[in-house]
């Protein structure tokens, strides 16, 4: 089966971001009235596994081993089956 993992990638909570800062500043500059920004990055990811826990454990060892530094990210994980998808 194929299944669609969404991870969102971002920096923790306790680190300065200085590109969210920016974009904050640019946005009051632009008279939006802004209390805070944070930028992240979203990964869409096809993932063909036997089962939904399968394909989660998939995507957390690629958060683990490429997409997320646990020094100084934090993530979120969605995973759901594609619609129509089955082995063949």
């Amino acid at each position: 089966m194929k299944f669609r993992a969404t991870i969102r990638v971002g920096l923790r909570k306790d680190y300065v971001d200085p590109e969210s800062e920016t974009v904050k500043k640019t946005l009051t500059d632009l008279n939006f009235q802004v209390s805070q920004v944070r930028i992240s990055k979203t990964y869409e990811i096809v993932v063909d596994a036997g089962t939904k826990k399968d394909a989660e454990n998939a995507a957390r060892s690629m958060c683990a081993r490429l997409l997320v530094n646990p020094t100084k990210d934090e993530y979120s994980l969605e995973v759901e089956p594609i619609s129509g998808s089955s082995r063949s």
